[in-house]
């Protein structure tokens, strides 16, 4: 984290996965050791904030993209090898290879979606159809087929090769943040500010489910390496989701990791060995995730794995606390307090300004805590006053 003192708003892993590349707001690249974790380089790569990073399929190249409308052409070894400047230097959200890597798509705020031929580095077609900002893009995995999502709520489908529109998807009613192909080319992922995923068999252009487990905007999603019915979602408010969906699957999330991060998750990335996850987040950390061993209750809440999650101390709770004049305090300088006290004590917390009150959901142990400490936050900060007062 000490690395990275502004947000990670993209990463990626290397070819074979031997480290973890992170691009964050200042336009820095930062090397990851994907093995012991542990930091190996930082360095200058684009002059506005990173947006995104895509690899060839063969791997023989990284594309980059910025949000002053800079797409740059890296080889493996992280070396430039070429800059373009496209979208009226609008940022570019997305970046996608064709399955033969001779093309790549790219989409940004001036709500177009470019095709790019990769070895003359040439703008080949615009395509335009989009009303509003388009946030993201895809390249089919095997096919000549484009799928893109915009701020105007539609999810789009097109023709490279003549840059038409094929088929438009009204299914969300708020931005689409985040479009997906999975692997095996007939389903297709999207998510939207409207705290929906849903997935499409574009074989029948039929939504096949809608899944809610969100409480707020999805931000990232990601298709699982290996199998073919397993994804992850990131929220803006760092809560991490794991999915199984298909036939065997469920339209509940697997698993929850409701504090993963303090602050929006923007990108997700699978090791290719699939054993792990990457998250990049606004709160300007980069985690690692992965399953616990067998029997092993590390990561678990202390006695989760005896008590199991019917018991009445893991129940779910909810409670409030009466805050008086002192709302500030409690969520401190950009909200610094809250936060540091929901990532001690496990809790969701959140301050109700109207009423005056502090909402807390937890476990009755958990709400207990969090109680004991704001009380003591208030008690000196009335003990504080009137002293002042005296003066």
């Amino acid at each position: 984290r000490a690395k990275n003192s502004t947000p990670v708003m993209c990463l990626s892993w290397t070819p074979g996965g031997r480290r973890l590349l992170t691009g964050n707001q200042e336009g820095e690249f930062t090397l990851w050791d994907g093995i012991t974790f542990g930091f190996e380089l930082i360095m200058s790569a684009h002059d506005a904030s990173f947006r995104c990073m895509a690899w060839s399929h063969n791997r023989n190249y990284l594309l980059t993209s910025d949000a002053g409308g800079n797409i740059k052409y890296w080889s493996p070894s992280i070396a430039p090898v070429q800059s373009l400047d496209s979208h009226n230097q609008q940022p570019i959200h997305a970046l996608s290879f064709a399955p033969s890597d001779t093309k790549f798509v790219s989409c940004g705020d001036d709500a177009t979606v470019r095709v790019w031929d990769w070895a003359s580095h040439t703008e080949e077609r615009v395509l335009e159809g989009h009303g509003w900002d388009v946030k993201c893009v895809q390249w089919h995995p095997r096919s000549s087929l484009i799928c893109s999502g915009s701020k105007d709520n539609l999810v789009k489908l097109w023709d490279p090769r003549a840059g038409s529109t094929l088929s438009t998807l009204y299914g969300h009613k708020n931005t689409v943040t985040k479009v997906s192909w999975n692997d095996n080319g007939n389903w297709l992922l999207t998510a939207s500010r409207d705290q929906l995923i849903k997935l499409y068999d574009i074989r029948m252009m039929k939504e096949l489910c809608s899944l809610k487990g969100h409480h707020k905007e999805v931000t990232s999603i990601a298709w699982h390496p290996l199998y073919e019915s397993v994804f992850c979602s990131g929220g803006m408010d760092g809560t991490l989701l794991f999915w199984n969906v298909g036939p065997k699957g469920s339209d509940e999330p697997a698993a929850r990791v409701p504090f993963a991060h303090d602050m929006a998750i923007w990108d997700l990335q699978w090791h290719p060995a699939g054993h792990m996850l990457a998250s990049g987040s606004n709160d300007r950390q980069t985690k690692f995730w992965s399953r616990n061993r067998m029997g092993s209750t590390g990561g678990l809440p202390q006695g989760g794995a005896e008590e199991g999650d019917g018991s009445p101390s893991n129940e779910i709770l909810n409670a409030e606390m009466e805050l008086g004049n002192h709302v500030g305090i409690v969520i401190g300088r950009r909200g610094a307090t809250i936060i540091s006290m929901q990532r001690a004590t496990g809790t969701k917390m959140h301050v109700d300004q109207v009423r005056r009150v502090l909402q807390i959901e937890g476990t009755q142990k958990q709400i207990e805590t969090v109680k004991k400490r704001v009380g003591a936050l208030l008690d000196r900060v009335s003990n504080d006053n009137p002293m002042q007062q005296g003066y």
